[in-house]
């Protein structure tokens, strides 16, 4: 199996951890709109989460697709463009990705719909490609062979 999430981008991201960015990376938005909101509960769950991390990985693996779009990609250039929509762009939504750059990320609230949904925004996307392709996707072998 292809991996999608990577261990040493969620220990960067962790770093800002108070933001809750590794937590979102890891397709966990609940927990990181929780951290976002308590700048890490205080910096406690912070340093925690350091410990956490290779479980967050793995899970990870388990629930999203692997595919021509990168989520480590996509998550470093949203974590640091996010507001300019280059996020966007690199997935292959040049007219939202364009709306993005022009409005601040739609004034930065689509900024935080990303970070609750790019990691489903990715899985879907991969998912697709891998069917036009004519892959199969649970088993990654080609349709037919």
């Amino acid at each position: 199996m292809e991996p999608t999430h990577s261990k040493t981008i969620g220990y960067v991201l962790w770093i800002f951890g108070f933001t809750g960015a590794h937590r979102f990376y890891f397709g966990k938005p609940v927990s990181g709109t929780i951290w976002f909101l308590t700048f890490g509960l205080l910096g406690i769950g912070w340093l925690i989460d350091l410990f956490l991390i290779p479980g967050m990985e793995r899970q990870a693996e388990l629930r999203f697709k692997a595919g021509p779009v990168d989520y480590s990609v996509a998550w470093i250039l949203q974590t640091f463009c996010g507001a300019l929509g280059i996020h966007r762009i690199y997935m292959g939504k040049w007219f939202t990705g364009l709306i993005y750059m022009f409005t601040g990320g739609l004034a930065f609230i689509g900024v935080l719909y990303d970070y609750c949904t790019l990691n489903n925004q990715i899985s879907k996307l991969n998912g697709e490609k891998a069917i036009n392709l004519g892959l199969d996707v649970g088993s990654e072998r080609l349709i037919g062979s």
